[in-house]
């Protein structure tokens, strides 16, 4: 119960001590101070602090894209000195995520922590199907409970490994990157709220409360994502909902790269928000 409490209190001073240290000085702290109790004093680090981590992703992790000076990542570097290495492609959907897998393992080989996957969006804006995550075949497995086992009908289900369509990408990417890393924190990011982005007259998308060519619209693509936290036992941290951004009202344009013209990628002030989310949800994870 005393570590309960003191775990509770700490938790509370952390959080105290980190928008304090952030009015302040705009970074946020890396090793925080708490008491407990009795009134004694002990440092609290963040578990991701000095890591080595992967970013998987498409334009809102491309350091290329225009859309902010500074990516969700640098302000994670910053904070918590964390080591980046990026693979996020402007464009890319989740069929893109074992070419990074490929490009991580080349460059570093073992040598990171984490893998950290955002993706989605642009399945969604190229109307990919959501398809299936499994396919069934009946067959015959033995099988014995309070009785000699014998050979008895059963349905089994196997994973859809199908390149077309969302469910079938996203069950390839972490087939690969699991078996790949498999000692490594895996955590996937839901993709964020977007409204209009109109980059030129063959590159006009519309904003989330439009269906998509298939017929879905972009929570969908959201919910796959928690999903895929259970069936492929990977955590998953809510972007969407957590970090608060909302371009479908005008109020939370600030946020974004251009107002007129570009309300899909957040601008310094949203990627610092993501960040400052991100901070506190990846507390709640270890690093193997």
């Amino acid at each position: 119960m005393k570590r309960i409490i003191l775990s509770a209190v700490a938790l509370l001073m952390i959080g105290a001590s980190a928008v304090s240290a952030q009015s302040q000085t705009s970074v946020a702290p890396s090793t925080l101070s708490a008491r407990d109790g009795q009134g004694a004093g002990f440092l609290f680090q963040h578990p991701w602090q000095g890591k080595k981590v992967a970013y998987f992703g498409d334009s809102i992790t491309d350091p290329r894209n225009n859309g902010s000076k500074k990516k969700y990542w640098g302000f994670l570097q910053d904070w918590l000195g964390i080591t980046p290495y990026v693979y996020g492609v402007s464009g890319r959907q989740w069929d893109d995520i074992p070419r990074q897998a490929d490009k991580l393992k080349e460059e570093h080989g073992d040598d990171v922590d984490a893998i950290i996957i955002f993706m989605g969006t642009n399945d969604y804006n190229n109307g990919v199907k959501i398809g299936k995550w499994y396919e069934e075949k009946e067959e015959e497995v033995m099988y014995g409970h309070g009785q000699p086992k014998k050979m008895v009908k059963r349905k089994r289900q196997y994973l859809k490994m199908d390149k077309d369509t969302y469910k079938g990408r996203i069950n390839i990417a972490l087939s690969k990157v699991k078996s790949m890393f498999p000692d490594k924190q895996i955590v996937l990011l839901t993709p964020i709220h977007r409204s209009d982005f109109h980059a030129n007259e063959k590159n006009w998308q519309c904003s989330e409360d439009y269906t998509n060519q298939c017929g879905e619209y972009l929570k969908e693509y959201v919910d796959v994502v928690k999903k895929a936290g259970n069936i492929w036992s990977v955590p998953v941290i809510d972007l969407n909902a957590s970090c608060g951004l909302y371009p479908l009202m005008g109020e939370y344009s600030k946020f974004y790269h251009d107002a007129e013209t570009d309300l899909l990628h957040p601008n310094d002030a949203g990627h610092e928000r993501m960040a400052k989310t991100l901070m506190y949800q990846l507390l709640t994870l270890p690093v193997f």
